[in-house]
């Protein structure tokens, strides 16, 4: 039986006590992980579905949370479609940029690439072999927008005018990365994830008029393709970003960064609300960040259930 109070948050019911998660919860801060990263390289627990169940499952053992993450990458999907992709001590390499309709040509076909995904379903339903019956289990793909800034740059941040500038070539890759991703979220929900969240993180390098016409249209397919079984997070989106990609009906929540105020989303919002507290202070000291996190908390303490 899933969560119980995840279940509750997806259903928009009100309850005294919310489930708790963090996105990364396992990785390299984490002991448990550490210790397996001294026998497997990352690509390895991301594909070996054992592997990448028994790091999924770390976290929630040790902190007892309610929901555990698939363990993965938001980058497979290009290396599925014949980019290449190696994972170096300074990140992620692509073999191939995007950046002209030749380069669209060397790619391979969704029916042709898909299959290679597989491993994420297998990692699922090995992750939920090894959880409590009474944990949930939230999967992810990465933002249509974000995938093609790495397709052209090979990163999702800091000068992305080309991303926002070969408006031909971005027009072709989102409607192949789109089919995609449509396949590969059924994969995942195939495996028994219950949510599926759509990692934009490059979202809010875009204007206003740049995210209503080239993200919005991406994520209303892909959620209204599964109505309620899909969320989006928008790193460093404003609150016009948000008003735009809150009218998408059939999205089941949204996750916030530490830039917003959750307590004024929680006024007209009564989807699933994931966030925000800065991670950055997880390096403070262990009494500094104690104090900091209860005063965090303490607002939220005083809510009614309803609000």
């Amino acid at each position: 039986m899933p969560n119980e109070r995840y279940t509750n948050v997806l259903n928009g019911i009100a309850q005294k006590i919310p489930p708790v998660w963090m996105m990364r919860q396992a990785g390299r801060y984490h002991k448990h992980y550490q210790t397996l990263r001294t026998k497997y390289s990352f690509e390895e627990l991301c594909k070996n579905p054992d592997l990448a169940a028994e790091v999924a499952y770390g976290p929630v053992d040790e902190f007892d949370f309610d929901v555990a993450i698939l363990f993965s990458d938001i980058l497979f999907p290009l290396e599925a479609l014949g980019m290449g992709l190696r994972y170096t001590d300074s990140g992620p390499v692509l073999d191939l940029e995007i950046r002209s309709k030749e380069d669209l040509n060397k790619l391979k076909s969704v029916e042709d690439s898909i299959s290679f995904m597989q491993f994420q379903k297998k990692a699922i339903q090995r992750t939920l072999e090894k959880l409590p019956k009474e944990k949930s289990l939230i999967g992810f793909v990465g933002g249509p927008w974000t995938l093609f800034t790495y397709a052209v740059c090979g990163k999702h941040e800091g000068n992305l005018f080309l991303p926002k500038t070969l408006t031909e070539v971005r027009k072709e890759f989102l409607e192949k990365i789109i089919q995609f991703l449509k396949e590969n979220i059924s994969i995942q929900l195939e495996g028994g994830a219950e949510l599926i969240l759509i990692f934009d993180t490059a979202g809010g390098d875009l204007s206003p008029e740049l995210f209503r016409e080239i993200v919005i249209p991406g994520i209303k397919t892909l959620s209204d393709f599964y109505p309620g079984k899909v969320g989006y997070y928008g790193r460093g989106t404003s609150s016009i970003h948000f008003e735009m990609i809150r009218e998408i009906t059939t999205l089941a929540g949204f996750g916030f960064d530490h830039r917003w105020n959750l307590r004024e989303i929680f006024k007209t919002e009564n989807r699933m609300i994931q966030g925000n507290f800065d991670q950055s202070l997880l390096f403070l000291g262990k009494e500094e960040f104690k104090k900091i996190l209860m005063n965090y908390l303490k607002p939220f303490r005083e809510l009614p259930p309803a609000e």
